[in-house]
Parts: structure tokens; C-alpha cells; sequence
């Protein structure tokens, strides 16, 4: 795996031979239409500073394997990219470790919120996948072994600047201060998991290095920069650089399918037919494998914390365009 500080030649981008069929206006069309929908969903705010985000907004970034890249709407403004930071630091936790992560974190679907404690403490301390709250913190806990808390940061923040080949992404420092000051639940979960010895380190330095990497700020076209290795067997496709191997992509990818939306994990699929990992702040990162990276972005969020007009806007796109992994 090329991780983080792998230092990346400067390659151009290669040029676009055979571009999909209507891609832009397909997704402009979209994005008109996103933002003329008057159901737009409930902003969160058990995290207040995600409560301060526009409700209108909408954004929608797509860049497809022969290097097109379409956007619509608000494409090119950050916001707080939260769980879809999990798709990343699950990958940085199973190039440390590999499958032993799995003796600490499970790979079945919830069901559940995303923070619930009841099924924790039904399995023994042993969280059900890695997106939900209780497996993303001891993901984390896996990435912070032998580190300080700010190198362990540090060290996810330089592996999305290598992935997204974009140095100026950064942390919303106001969004995380939010979260540790609101983060009840989730010390519940770390000191519970901490009970059973699933966490390694102390439970604050765990969760400082969660609520941060949760609070990672990116647009729509950086986020689909970002997870192009997802979209094409573990490899950049504009660097060949190989990120994981394709038998891992593909695995990533199952879980992102299987539970990367919580208990509306099913309905997704059923919709959009593709691997995705949403967050509260209203962030849905998609992939069409072979085909392209998606990112799309909308506050409102529906009942089980996902993007109302972001699902709605990917099941529009795969319609469209015929990228449903189910054919």
C-alpha cells in the first residue's frame, strides 16, 4: 500500500478519449433539479455547529474512470464530511493490521442507529461493522496505536491530501470543538468497548482523534478525488498508483453496500443499487465500480441520518445513467 507519505510525481491528468455519454448535463440537470425540490429534509443539530448549515444547499461531483469529471450545484464548498471520513480510516486500519481488525470490529449490518449502545451490549463489546459510531471509534483506536493523538491525526490527514492529491484539506476545528462538547453518547461507547479491552489507548485520546477526523472538511470534487481507488481495483487512475489491492477494494466496497448507511442501509441499496457511506453533515460518498467516484452533499438529512435530496440524487444519476451494480 502507498500510504500516506508516499511522495506523488507530478503526473498530468490523462486526456478524456471516451467520454460517458451526456455526463454533464445529466448531472447539471440533477442538480437544477435538486435544488428546486421544496423537501429538503432536517439539518442536524445534536451537533450544534452542523445545525449552522444552509438547507438549500446541494452539491453533486462525479468523475468517471476515463477522467471526466462533471459537477453541479455547490460542487467546490466544504462542509464537514463526518462518517464518510470512515471509509478512509478503515482503510489506513486495515493497512496496519489487516485482518486482525476484524477480531475487533464485525462486518454484519446494524440495524440500529448509528449510536446505539443496546446491540454493543448484546455482542460483548464487540461493535457490528466498522461505520457505525462504536466501530469507526475502535478503527480509530487501531490508527492511533503507537502514536501520539496528534500524529495519528496527522497521519489520516496527510492520507486524504495523498488520496484527493489536494494538500489544503483540512479539519473544521469548530465542528470538532462541537462534538467533543456534545460527544456523551459516544464516550459511552469508547468507555463501554473499553470495558472488554477493545480499545487500546485511553478512551480521550480515542475520541480527540475521532471527533477530529469526523469534522474533516471537503467538497463535493475533492471527496469523489479522494475515493477514485474504490471506483477502480485499489488504483489512482490518473497516478497507476496502486492505494490497496483489488481484492480489498472490492471488500470495502461490500461493506460500504452493506452498512454504510445505518438502518437505512437497505434502502439504499434498493434505490441507488451502488456502495456508499453517508454522514450527518449531509455528505454521500458513492461508488460505480469501473465506472466512477460520486460525491454528493445536501444538510437535510432523513430519519435515519442520511442525506434526504443526496440519496434522491444518486438514484436520479444511476437511473440515468444504468450504474446500479445489480444491472
Amino acid at each position: 500500500m502507498h500510504g500516506p507519505d508516499a511522495v506523488i510525481p507530478a503526473i498530468p491528468q490523462p486526456k478524456v478519449t471516451n467520454p460517458v455519454p451526456d455526463l454533464e448535463r445529466i448531472v447539471s440537470d440533477i442538480a437544477e433539479e435538486m435544488r428546486a425540490r421544496p423537501d429538503r429534509g432536517e439539518v442536524a443539530t445534536y451537533i450544534p455547529e452542523l445545525a449552522r448549515a444552509d438547507p438549500n444547499a446541494f452539491g453533486i461531483a462525479v468523475i468517471a474512470a476515463d477522467g471526466q469529471v462533471a459537477v453541479g450545484g455547490d460542487a467546490d464548498v466544504p462542509f464537514s464530511i463526518q462518517s464518510v471520513s470512515k471509509v478512509f480510516t478503515l482503510t489506513l486500519a486495515l493497512g496496519k493490521i489487516g485482518n486482525l481488525l476484524w477480531k475487533r470490529v464485525g462486518r454484519e449490518p446494524s440495524g440500529s442507529p448509528f449510536n446505539s449502545i443496546v446491540q454493543l451490549e448484546a455482542e460483548h463489546g464487540i461493535p457490528r461493522n466498522p461505520f457505525i459510531n462504536a466501530g469507526a471509534i475502535a478503527v480509530t483506536d487501531v490508527i492511533l496505536s503507537g502514536h501520539q493523538p496528534r500524529e495519528a491525526l496527522g497521519e489520516i490527514l496527510r492520507f486524504m491530501h495523498f488520496l484527493a492529491e489536494d494538500s489544503s484539506i483540512g479539519i473544521d476545528e469548530a465542528v470538532a470543538a462541537s462534538e467533543q462538547r456534545t460527544g456523551f453518547r459516544n464516550r459511552a461507547l469508547a468507555n463501554y468497548m473499553k470495558s472488554f479491552d477493545v480499545l487500546e489507548n485511553p478512551v480521550d485520546y480515542t475520541l480527540g482523534v475521532y471527533f477530529h477526523h469526523c469534522a474533516i472538511a471537503m467538497s463535493c470534487r475533492q471527496l469523489a478525488m479522494a475515493a477514485r481507488f474504490l471506483a477502480h481495483g485499489g488504483r489512482n487512475p490518473s497516478t497507476g498508483f496502486s492505494v490497496v489491492s483489488a481484492e480489498r477494494a472490492r471488500r470495502i466496497n461490500a461493506i460500504m453496500l452493506t452498512c454504510g448507511h445505518y438502518d437505512g442501509s437497505g434502502e439504499f441499496a434498493y434505490r441507488v443499487g451502488l456502495p456508499g457511506k453517508s454522514g450527518v453533515g449531509g455528505g454521500i460518498l458513492a461508488i460505480a465500480p469501473g465506472k466512477a467516484s460520486i460525491a454528493v452533499w445536501s444538510p437535510g438529512l432523513d430519519a435515519s441520518g442520511n442525506s434526504h435530496l443526496g440519496r434522491i440524487a444518486l438514484e436520479a444519476l444511476t437511473q440515468r445513467l444504468g450504474w446500479s451494480v445489480f444491472g
